[in-house]
């Protein structure tokens, strides 16, 4: 609770009891009316004075020009209980609403814990610490065990685990080791890490995240400028409707004024639309907020509006359905064991900085012994030869095979296949291909079960390798052996294509997917390791790559939604009734305080259900 917060209990508190106080006193005359001014003044002198100061501005009909009008009111026909009470009672409901917003603020502020505070430099052989700001490109910092990543970077020396929950909701540490790439705002848990640093402050992971999180509320949903609009319109007509409720009656039906003028005092406090102009951007801010806790940040309520509206999703493959790391996942020798055959290629391939090249050296594992090789000839869109032991041993694609006259047979495994002639001879061949995200088979399953209608893929690689891939995921469509432009032209064949429902996300990770991502009704980029003009262009950014994840930001968003539209609806339907009572003076001031103050604060908890977000989470398999 914050400072203001307790000031503001402590003054409820104080004019509750002040205004308690009164019911035992046997006051009368000034003496009566300055023992309920007392506790007035105490709990909405505030409410008074920001009135009176709008007003100044031109700014005329507010909640607070209402709650005051309304009280003066009933103190000028003698209603002081009713007074107090009203100004009593709904200071109680912006109470409510202040606590409500600071939760919803803790749970993305949780977030700015990620922020640095200083850089260790190694300069000269010594550890300065400077600001995180002053680092360049090209720099080397240390990260104590404790300490945040405060720069991009890629781990020189040394091996930890790194505390990763901040930026992806996830509890499980992540190793890293040599050679890894790392991101700021993590937690250095256990090892002493050197770290080269590969991008500036200003652009570094930490720094657009901290970024997207303190603009996200910025960006209103239909629903609130539904609102907005709504109150600008609704507050004037209101008081308009009180005025003539408290004047036309006693003109033309010879009602008496005070009772004519009390039931439009009732009218004005039923009519203030606090719960509306309250709780509707509260459920966006907590939905925002209850995102952010899951590692999934959303750039805006419009955007969390537009997700629940998703009924097609569109994937990129590789790095987003795929690890984006190349492997070796399979080896069938043909003429010697499947350890020399590995051996023989990655040898072969040892001076090379193709990433098939590297994919094989990794699968050995062993540093290739040089020594053994006695030369090696590069074969431009073919492979290698090399000398390796006095044996010609040839690496590369079936062109290379045909060239040098051996018969060579495919594989039946999806990926790039490596062959490998020693000598003339065919020894066999190896299947490199990109990996699978454990989670990206349960991640399709998941966005059919949310009722999203078509997913697509769309990729640049082989056709063989993209049916195959979709065939496994479960996906409806793909689209293969695509550029960059290609990829725009299908989204926009999606987008228009004739009963199409709903709208289009697009989820990507690579610099050649924001065009992609910014075409599409809805951006999503992995965020982890995605590059930077993809989590600029998109609108939603996944902070540890989970595509799963994007099912548990559509169930959150379309919950938001319901949640603004129960609160709308039960707002709308109690005032309406309360204030049809009110004009026909069925209805009393204390419903008036319920009709303001109660719906609000019940509009307010339900829209902190938006916060909560264990319960639409994947249950996940022991």
């Amino acid at each position: 609770m914050t400072q203001k917060q307790k000031r503001m209990l402590v003054r409820i508190l104080a004019g509750g009891i002040c205004f308690g106080a009164t019911f035992f006193l046997p006051l009368s005359g000034v003496a009566r009316l300055l023992s309920y001014l007392v506790p007035f003044f105490i709990v909405g002198w505030d409410v008074l004075w920001r009135a009176l100061r709008h007003i100044a501005r031109g700014q005329v009909f507010d909640e607070n020009f209402l709650m005051s009008l309304a009280t003066i009111g009933a103190f000028c026909t003698g209603e002081y209980p009713e007074a107090v009470a009203v100004m009593l009672f709904y200071q109680v409901g912006e109470w409510f609403q202040s606590y409500a917003v600071g939760r919803s603020r803790r749970s993305i502020a949780a977030l700015m814990d990620i922020r640095p505070d200083s850089a260790n430099l190694e300069r000269d052989g010594q550890i300065v610490t400077v600001s995180p700001e002053t680092v360049a490109i090209g720099d080397r910092i240390v990260i104590r065990p404790g300490e945040k990543i405060p720069l991009d970077g890629v781990i020189l020396e040394g091996e930890s685990s790194l505390d990763t929950a901040a930026l992806t909701g996830e509890s499980l540490p992540r190793d890293v080791k040599a050679g890894d790439d790392v991101i700021s705002g993590c937690l250095n848990l256990n090892g002493l890490l050197r770290v080269q640093v590969t991008k500036t402050f200003g652009a570094s992971t930490v720094s657009k995240i901290l970024d997207l999180v303190e603009n996200s509320s910025a960006k209103k949903a239909k629903s609130e400028h539904f609102i907005s609009k709504f109150a600008k319109y609704y507050t004037p007509i209101v008081v308009l409707g009180a005025l003539f409720l408290a004047i036309l009656p006693p003109l033309f039906a010879g009602g008496a004024w005070t009772e004519w003028i009390h039931r439009a005092l009732i009218f004005l406090v039923i009519s203030c639309p606090c719960a509306l102009v309250i709780s509707v951007p509260l459920s966006f801010f907590g939905g925002i907020g209850g995102a952010s806790k899951a590692g999934i940040l959303v750039k805006g309520g419009n955007y969390l509006e537009t997700l629940a509206d998703v009924k097609t999703v569109v994937f990129d493959k590789t790095g987003t359905l795929t690890r984006g790391v190349f492997n070796v996942t399979a080896i069938h020798p043909d003429d010697c064991s499947a350890e020399e055959l590995l051996e023989l290629a990655a040898l072969a391939e040892s001076q090379s900085t193709h990433p098939i090249a590297k994919s094989l050296r990794e699968a050995y594992s062993l540093e290739p012994d040089g020594n053994r090789i006695q030369s090696v000839e590069e074969l431009a869109g073919r492979g290698i030869r090399a000398e390796i032991d006095a044996r010609t041993v040839c690496v590369g694609n079936d062109k290379l095979m045909d060239e040098i006259g051996v018969t060579w047979h495919p594989c039946h495994h999806v990926g790039t296949t490596v062959h490998v002639a020693i000598d003339g001879a065919y020894a066999g061949h190896i299947v490199i291909s990109d990996e699978l995200k454990p989670t990206a088979k349960e991640a399709v399953a998941a966005l059919k079960k949310v009722g999203i209608e078509k997913t697509v893929m769309l990729t640049g690689d082989s056709d063989a390798v993209g049916r195959e891939v979709a065939k496994t995921l479960g996906l409806d469509e793909v689209y293969t052996q695509l550029l960059p432009a290609g990829k725009v032209e299908q989204v926009e064949r999606l987008l228009s294509a004739p009963g199409r429902t709903g709208k289009l996300a697009f989820v990507g990770d690579g610099i050649n997917d924001a065009p992609v991502l910014s075409r599409a009704d809805l951006g999503i980029a992995m965020g982890g390791m995605g590059s930077d003009a993809a989590i600029e262009a998109a609108d939603i950014v996944l902070m540890d790559d989970d595509p799963q994840k994007i099912a548990l930001a559509i169930r959150l968003s379309r919950r938001t939604r319901a949640i603004v539209r129960q609160n709308i609806v039960f707002a709308l339907a109690v005032k309406g009734l309360i204030l049809l009572l009110g004009a026909l003076g069925v209805a009393t001031m204390w419903e008036a305080v319920f009709a303001d103050v109660g719906v609000a604060v019940l509009a307010i908890l339900n829209a902190m259900r938006a916060l909560s977000v264990k319960a639409l989470a994947p249950k996940r398999e022991k």
